[in-house]
């Protein structure tokens, strides 16, 4: 009995000696992949980051490459486009052409062949982007050349054969035959000014008259269409006419397809908004002044120079340039009127 309890102490403190020996051998065994998998993953990590980092480098210098070409390509075309003309780069273009076309001689080294298809090969690169810019230069400058200059080169037709010799007056619209305003309460409203619809219809027997406005259509054809109800006025002319420089409209008088020397342009801003100076006629601009007589006391002078049809207008206009052309048409009247009495009164006296 003894000795049986005595085995069964032996192989109780056997089986725990082995259970221990597998729980303390469990953990070492597990730990060994778990720092494996670490020192993987850790690999892992760091290739990724270093892939990461590259590719932004990349990304980086890729992005400069591109902004300093549109760079460099947008600064060339400004300074083409402010040094140079469309024709004037046509003819370096035709250079450059010319110059990567070159041809080499049958007996040249094999070095020098290809040098030759080296630099041809380069210069195609510049001479095809000069093309491209060159389109595009012509296309835009067709578009603004449309805003820029008169709508058509002759902006009036034809004179019938028998009105040869009939003037041309021009007249302003604005400030000079009308007078817009705008207030908060009503709007746009256009007034007359006192005396238009007189000088018109005086006028009209002695000269072909067009209006010539810096307006929009929409504006000037129903102003006109109110103000001259009876058709005194032959044509009417709008901002599309004009000539767009440094940022304002200018009737250009050599564009109505009519004697210059038999073209007078009347206007309140008259210097100031034609480019042909030396046929201006200027007119106090009117700002609803309800005495104003300005249009009435040029009808006069208009008729004298209707009727007497000078050579040249331009030439009766310079003389009476920085005067008051009313006041100063009335001396001159006045003076005549004094040598034909005189005249008169010497033949009497020889009688």
């Amino acid at each position: 009995m003894t000795s049986l309890m005595m085995r069964c102490r032996m192989l109780r403190s056997s089986f725990i000696s082995s259970s221990a020996m597998l729980r303390t051998s469990v953990p070492k065994e597990s730990t060994v992949p778990a720092a494996a998998d670490s020192l993987l993953n850790d690999q892992s990590v760091s290739a990724a980051g270093g892939d990461a980092s590259g590719s932004k480098k990349s990304w980086g210098f890729l992005r400069f490459g591109i902004l300093a070409a549109l760079t460099g390509s947008i600064g060339t075309a400004g300074y083409g486009t402010y040094a140079y003309t469309s024709d004037e780069l046509e003819d370096k273009a035709m250079t450059l052409n010319a110059s990567a076309n070159q041809t080499v001689a049958d007996d040249a080294s094999g070095v020098e062949k290809f040098q030759s298809l080296v630099y041809s090969s380069a210069m195609l690169v510049p001479v095809k982007a000069i093309e491209i810019y060159l389109n595009i230069r012509r296309s835009i400058e067709d578009q603004l050349q449309g805003f820029i200059e008169p709508s058509s080169d002759k902006l009036l037709p034809d004179l019938h054969p028998q009105e040869q010799h009939v003037f041309t007056l021009v007249l302003d619209l604005n400030e000079t035959l009308v007078y817009s305003d705008w207030t908060r309460e009503r709007g746009w409203r256009t007034f007359k000014r006192p005396g238009v619809e007189a000088f018109l219809e005086h006028l009209s027997q002695f000269f072909e008259i067009v209006i010539y406005s810096d307006q929009l259509n929409m504006y000037v054809d129903p102003v006109i269409e109110r103000l001259d109800q009876k058709g005194y006025i032959r044509y009417k002319l709008s901002r599309a006419a004009t000539k767009y420089v440094n940022g304002k409209h200018y009737r250009d008088l050599s564009k109505l397809n009519r004697d210059p020397a038999h073209v007078l342009y009347l206007s309140g801003h008259a210097l100031e908004s034609s480019l042909q100076h030396e046929n201006c006629v200027p007119v106090k601009a009117w700002k609803l002044e309800a005495d104003d007589t300005a249009l009435l006391d040029l009808i006069p002078f208009l008729e004298y120079v209707a009727r007497s049809r000078p050579a040249d207008i331009r030439a009766v206009l310079a003389s009476y340039e920085g005067r008051d052309i009313t006041s100063e048409f009335i001396e001159r009247s006045k003076e005549y009127q004094r040598k034909m009495e005189q005249k008169k009164q010497q033949k009497m006296w020889w009688r």
